[in-house]
């Protein structure tokens, strides 16, 4: 049963510190595992809470350049809390992982989980031997958290690794999920929808209770489950999202045949409540960190344990057909044939204000264009640093006017902000054969053809 903390723990949780005589401070000692996305933006912001933070990595290259203030991803108002944090003598970065957890109340695991080669099940590779590490250093309690994503049933395993290793250390293990969404992440941790914590006993409560406490007193939602439940809310919330973007994508193929516009239908639907309009914007299929490991991952839960996740099996397979329909739209658009043709791609990463490529469509799509022949030139504001290895043989440029030179039809792949107010004159003007596969919906089909270009696509538009 989910209860809300304001019940279970007014006496024992967060309302009750203030008065407590109790073994829990205010500022908290903090040790996370693995300075990846999840892991750098939740110690940083948990410096910014006033605990104090130690990030660990094995990767020497990536703390000198934390320890330098140099952050390894782009995440807009990360570097200024690092900052901050830094100079405040609150966070700090160390590849000595004992010494790291030597007196700390809680240790957040955030390491990787990639979808496992051949099956789809997550990796827990790295998360176990994690828990070894951390077995091998506890010196006194602690609380064991999982941050990274992980199937149910991890957090046992996690605490069964931890026992066997030190059968007389004492330790909780609690299910601690994120919802940060790339570009936004460190909105979403310091003002966040709600946080989730599994946790089975009251000595990790009280811990959780003093490390969220700042969002509590400011009536932020903190649900307290149990861990398997926690488990699952982050992949049952994560494939529902998905299902949304799959969903519309659908309607948008149906767009196209009836003569609909798909962004009316999107606008209509996300009036009424019971929807929403988020992640109803039709385009090129989902991609990221998130969204195809973990309904990957949430599919083969379900057929572990005999109750096919039917929907979100479905959800995946549109994905994939979703990015076939693109590299469709675009050769028709080309007469059928990109052979030989210089196509402009403006956006490879997954999506606006991140350098993730991740399973971004672009690494399906791009390629498809290069082997059929196309000479592609690549325009990205951040993507140029990982996609250079996952794009080869394309042009990378800085400039969308100078990449839609001589090119013969420009593609909006991933909708930047510095995408969205280009002058299509100029742009038209300078092209070989101007003609725009717009796979965000960016612009209207008026704008572009009144702007000078011979033909336009866009998804789900008549």
């Amino acid at each position: 049963m989910i209860a809300h903390c304001n019940r279970p723990w007014t006496i024992k949780g967060v309302a009750g510190l203030a008065g407590r005589q109790g073994p829990w401070k205010e500022v908290m000692k903090i040790a996370v595992i693995g300075t990846g996305y999840v892991g750098l933006v939740s110690g940083v912001c948990f410096s910014d809470f006033g605990h104090e933070v130690v990030c660990v990595d094995k990767v020497e290259t990536k703390i000198t350049q934390l320890r330098e203030r140099l952050i390894p991803i782009y995440e807009p108002g990360l570097e200024q809390v690092l900052a901050r944090n830094v100079a405040a003598g609150r966070l700090s970065f160390s590849t000595d992982l004992p010494t790291a957890i030597a007196g700390a109340d809680a240790v957040f695991i955030a390491v990787g989980t990639p979808s496992r080669r051949g099956d789809g099940h997550a990796d827990l590779s790295y998360v176990m031997a994690t828990a070894e590490e951390i077995a091998q250093a506890l010196t006194d309690y602690a609380v064991i958290v999982t941050k990274s994503t992980v199937p149910v049933g991890t957090n046992r395993r996690v605490a069964e690794v931890v026992r066997a290793a030190r059968p007389e250390i004492e330790f909780d293990v609690v299910s601690n999920p994120e919802f940060l969404r790339e570009g936004a992440a460190v909105e979403d941790f310091m003002k966040p929808d709600r946080v989730i914590v599994g946790v089975e006993s009251d000595r990790a409560r009280d811990v959780m209770a003093a490390i969220y406490r700042p969002l509590y007193l400011r009536d932020f939602p903190i649900i307290q489950t149990g861990l398997e439940t926690a488990e699952l809310i982050k992949y049952a919330a994560n494939a529902f999202l998905a299902t949304k973007i799959s969903f519309i994508n659908e309607i948008a193929a149906l767009c196209e045949r009836v003569g609909a516009d798909v962004k009316d239908v999107a606008r209509g639907m996300g009036f009424d409540g019971q929807i929403g309009n988020k992640y109803l914007h039709a385009g090129p299929g989902y991609g990221g960190s998130c969204f195809p490991k973990d309904t990957s991952a949430l599919a083969r839960i379900g057929q572990d344990h005999g109750a096919p996740q039917r929907i979100t099996e479905t959800v995946i397979e549109v994905n994939e057909g979703v990015k076939r329909r693109m590299i469709d739209k675009i050769q028709d658009l080309c007469d059928g044939s990109v052979n030989g043709r210089t196509v402009t791609i403006l956006g490879v990463t997954f999506k606006p204000g991140t350098d993730d490529m991740r399973e971004a469509p672009a690494l399906t799509i791009v390629p498809a264009l290069v082997g059929r022949g196309a000479k592609v030139r690549v325009v990205d504001p951040h993507g140029r640093r990982e996609g250079e290895a996952l794009l080869p043989g394309v042009d990378w440029q800085s400039d969308p006017y100078a990449a839609a030179a001589g090119a013969e039809i420009l593609v909006i792949l991933t909708e930047w902000n510095e995408f969205r107010a280009l002058d299509l004159k100029r742009l038209a003007s300078v092209m070989a054969r101007p003609r725009l596969a717009d796979l965000r919906n960016v612009y209207s089909p008026a704008a572009a053809l009144a702007a000078g270009f011979e033909a336009y696509e866009g998804v789900g538009r008549a």
